[in-house]
C-alpha cells in the first residue's frame, strides 16, 4: 500500500467516528488519531486529495480531521521573530530547502516541498504545494488547495480555501501552470497542466468558461483545460431591470507543446496579448 492508503487503513475509521460523535474528542485514542492526521498532512505523507489516472479523488476524511483538530486547539499567543500571533494552528519553520521570504507565512498542517518560494504570501492549512512552485507576494493559497509542481502563482493571486463540506473538491493548479497577478480562483475549480491565467480572471464554479477559438463558441464550468490561454471577458445576461454584462473566462488559445514550458508561457502571452 502507498503511505497515502496506509494512512487512511489506520485512520479513517476513527476520525470518521469522532467526526460523527463529537464527544469522542475526549478520548486519548481519537486526539492521537487527529494529531497523527495532521502531522501527516503537515510533512506530505497524506493529502486532501489525490491523482490518478482516472483523476482526483477527494478525501474527506482528512478535512474531517482538520476540522477536529480546530476543536482540540485553544487559542496561544505564538511568535516568528519580531511578529506575534494569537490563533489556534501555529506558524510552521520553514522545512529545510524552502525558501520563506517575510512575512510569508506557512500554516501548520499545509506542506511546501523543497525547492518551493514563498514569498510574503500565505498557504493554510491543509494545502499542498509541490517543488518548483512559487507563491508570490501578497498571493495566497487557501486551505486544502492542491498547487502542482512548477506552478506561478503572481502577485496577489487568491486561490480560495475548500474545508466544508468535507467532500467537496478543493481548488487544484496542476504542474506547470501559471496564474497571472490578482487572479482568483474558487469553490473548487481544476486548472489543468500548464494553463495561462491571464491578469484578473476570476474563476468560480458557476463562472462561465467560453472557448472561443473555434467556428462556434464552446462552453462549461468548473474546469480549465490543459494549456489553455484564458483572459477575463464579459458576455450580456438577461435579468428583470434588463439586460447587463456579466463576466466570464475566455479560452483565446493553447500553449505550444512543441517547446518547453518557460518558452511556450512567454509566446503564449506574447502572441496572444496577455497581461500578467
Amino acid at each position: 500500500m502507498s503511505t497515502q492508503q496506509e494512512f487512511e487503513a489506520r485512520l479513517r475509521p476513527t476520525i470518521e467516528a469522532v467526526f460523527a460523535d463529537r464527544s469522542r474528542l475526549r478520548e486519548p485514542e481519537s486526539v492521537r488519531a487527529v494529531e497523527a492526521a495532521l502531522e501527516a498532512l503537515d510533512l506530505g505523507a497524506l493529502r486532501v486529495a489525490t491523482r490518478d489516472d482516472a483523476g482526483w479523488t477527494v478525501h474527506p476524511w482528512v478535512k474531517q480531521a482538520i476540522l477536529l483538530y480546530f476543536a482540540l486547539r485553544p487559542m496561544e499567543r505564538t511568535s516568528a521573530g519580531p511578529l506575534h500571533f494569537n490563533d489556534k494552528i501555529r506558524v510552521k519553520e520553514p522545512p529545510e530547502g524552502v525558501r520563506v521570504v517575510p512575512p510569508g507565512t506557512v500554516r501548520y498542517g499545509a506542506y511546501v516541498a523543497p525547492g518551493a518560494i514563498v514569498m510574503p504570501g500565505y498557504v493554510n492549512i491543509g494545502a499542498h504545494v509541490e517543488t518548483g512552485s512559487m507563491v508570490d507576494t501578497w498571493a495566497t493559497v487557501g486551505s486544502c488547495a492542491q498547487i502542482g509542481r512548477d506552478v506561478h502563482l503572481a502577485g496577489g493571486v487568491g486561490i480560495g480555501g475548500v474545508l466544508e463540506p468535507p467532500g467537496a473538491r478543493p481548488v487544484i493548479i496542476e504542474d506547470g501552470a501559471f496564474v497571472g497577478s490578482r487572479v482568483i480562483v474558487v469553490e473548487g475549480v481544476l486548472v489543468e497542466q500548464e494553463a495561462v491565467l491571464g491578469a484578473g480572471v476570476v474563476l468560480t464554479s458557476s463562472t462561465a468558461i467560453v472557448d472561443v477559438t473555434g467556428a462556434e463558441p464552446a462552453e462549461w464550468k468548473g474546469r480549465i483545460p490543459a494549456r489553455s490561454v484564458v483572459i477575463p471577458g464579459m458576455r450580456p445576461k438577461r435579468f428583470p431591470a434588463g439586460e447587463f454584462m456579466v463576466p466570464c473566462a475566455l479560452i483565446i488559445g493553447r500553449r505550444s507543446e512543441s517547446t518547453d514550458r518557460k518558452v511556450s508561457l512567454e509566446r503564449a502571452l506574447r502572441d496572444h496579448e496577455v497581461s500578467v
